[in-house]
């Protein structure tokens, strides 16, 4: 690997940075130590910082030369409510939190490259680092910055985004030009029947019977009303309902998420989804109400930038560490917001298979994403930064 020397000499210093975020998680909207820390290293770096964007997002702004050219590079900040199970010395101090999909390496790849940056300053432009909070669970961190202006204030004329991949070898980049990640949907069905005594079923309106059966009319949607060849997944994640054994209840309520590639697929899934609530409701005497709550939409990379990123990597890495076709995930992104409104590109890097861990965790389990035994791959740290900081320098050409 070509690495920048700079940034390797520096690896043990972001290894304790990455190791010191990972140790203090923050859940969406609460990065208030994370982003003091970036805040703070981003003004050592003598780059021009913002806070408060997105109530705890950070942009640091750098330029060099004349040119008025821009490129945005954003890191996410914010970690997981779920409890880690490693054991090494900077598993999460805060209980119930953990950094569990590598937004802690994220962060500091993107703070190796600023430091490089900061310090040669071999290109012409401006480049914006934005530190997004609020990535998790459709808080839509990237959002909340737009609509703080952040396009407005730090113009962009391309954004890019990197994620780690677990189960890709560690260093390899993966790129996909077109639809990449699924569009991330919500939907909460209330049933309204007629309770009752369960001895005298014919007195009431069973909301439960009515949910049952719903279930399999909603799974019709996705192999009898859309075209075979249109990705759609609708599943259902909860069903509530009753509080006793001899009481039938007056409301069942069932939940669940719906993920599409394209607006058209995800508008004929929540009209069907519409109809059969109410249609299937009104057949049994009952009513029907579908809540249905469009979150993040589709991640669509695009083909140009996508192509530039990937010859790049090759260029840097060889084409034995870079994958153009990586396969669609049905996992969603809110860094879609990013590419609805800027010219960009989402890429992957490897995370290896675990095997990172053996010195550090006793009881090998898996290293997945949003796993309790996961743990960002250190040896990426100068990976990433240099991969980021000859992005810029492509990019932004002096």
């Amino acid at each position: 690997m070509n690495l920048l020397a700079d940034i390797v000499r520096n690896h043990e210093e972001l290894i304790a940075i990455r190791r010191d975020i990972h140790a203090h998680p923050e859940l969406a909207f609460q990065e208030q130590r994370t982003s003091a820390l970036v805040a703070k290293r981003l003004t050592e770096l003598g780059l021009e910082v913002h806070t408060g964007l997105g109530k705890t997002g950070v942009v640091g702004v750098l330029r060099s030369g004349v040119s008025t050219r821009s490129i945005g590079l954003r890191a996410d900040m914010d970690a997981l409510p779920m409890p880690e199970n490693n054991r090494f010395a900077h598993c999460s101090k805060n209980p119930g939190k953990m950094h569990g999909c590598g937004h802690d390496g994220h962060i500091t790849m993107l703070l190796g490259a600023a430091q490089y940056l900061a310090e040669h300053k071999n290109f012409d432009g401006v480049v914006n680092f934005i530190f997004q909070p609020a990535e998790e669970g459709g808080n839509a961190g990237a959002k909340a910055m737009i609509d703080d202006g952040l396009f407005e204030r730090f113009p962009c004329d391309v954004v890019y985004g990197m994620h780690n991949m677990p189960g890709m070898a560690t260093g390899v980049f993966g790129f996909r030009s077109g639809p990449t990640m699924a569009s991330s949907n919500r939907f909460d069905i209330v049933i309204n029947g007629v309770g009752g005594h369960a001895a005298q079923p014919h007195n009431s309106v069973d909301p439960i019977m009515i949910a049952t059966e719903m279930v399999q009319a909603l799974q019709s949607l996705i192999t009898r009303n859309k075209n075979p060849i249109d990705t759609a997944v609708l599943s259902i994640t909860q069903i509530h309902a009753g509080d006793a054994y001899n009481v039938i209840p007056a409301q069942a309520v069932i939940r669940g998420t719906v993920r599409t590639y394209s607006v058209e697929v995800l508008d004929l899934m929540e009209h069907n989804m519409r109809r059969i609530v109410t249609k299937l409701c009104e057949a049994y005497g009952a009513t029907g109400e579908l809540d249905f709550v469009r979150c993040y939409p589709a991640l669509i990379n695009w083909p140009k930038e996508t192509g530039f990123a990937a010859d790049l990597a090759e260029k840097i890495f060889g084409t034995d560490h870079v994958d153009r076709t990586i396969p669609p995930f049905t996992g969603s992104e809110d860094f879609s917001f990013y590419l609805e409104k800027v010219p960009g590109t989402y890429l992957f890097i490897g995370n290896g298979d675990g095997n990172h861990r053996i010195d550090t965790y006793h009881g090998m389990g898996p290293c997945q994403l949003h796993n309790s035994n996961y743990d960002f791959n250190d040896a990426l740290l100068p990976v990433g930064a240099t991969y980021w900081s000859k992005l810029v320098e492509a990019t932004l050409t002096a």
